[in-house]
């Protein structure tokens, strides 16, 4: 599912037009992004936590295939932080009961 078919969904079963449902949509969106810039968490409950994880920096290898064959240097990452999305055990075991194999 697309944003776009999201907003359907939603106007469909709020009876809510498209256009508003998008404003907001898009202004929840704004919301946790800032909420992440700031460094503050988004918990919603029984759906899960928007928040920030920190990636120590960690040693790479990029390897280039060359005439003279391969070519291997090591690069450093530098630590970085990253969005992150954690599930509530709720949502998880929703998603568990639905799609067993």
């Amino acid at each position: 599912m697309i944003k776009a078919d999201l907003v359907s969904q939603l106007s469909r079963e709020t009876g809510v037009e498209r256009k508003v449902i998008q404003v907001i949509l898009e202004s929840f969106m704004d919301t946790v992004k800032m909420s992440l810039e700031k460094g503050e968490n988004v918990y919603l409950r029984e759906f899960g936590t928007f928040g920030i994880k920190k990636k120590a920096s960690k040693k790479a290898r990029n390897i280039v295939k060359s005439a003279d064959g391969y070519i291997t240097t090591t690069i450093t990452i530098p630590a970085h932080v990253v969005p992150s999305f954690k599930p509530a055990k709720k949502f998880i075991n929703r998603v568990k009961k639905s799609n067993q194999i």
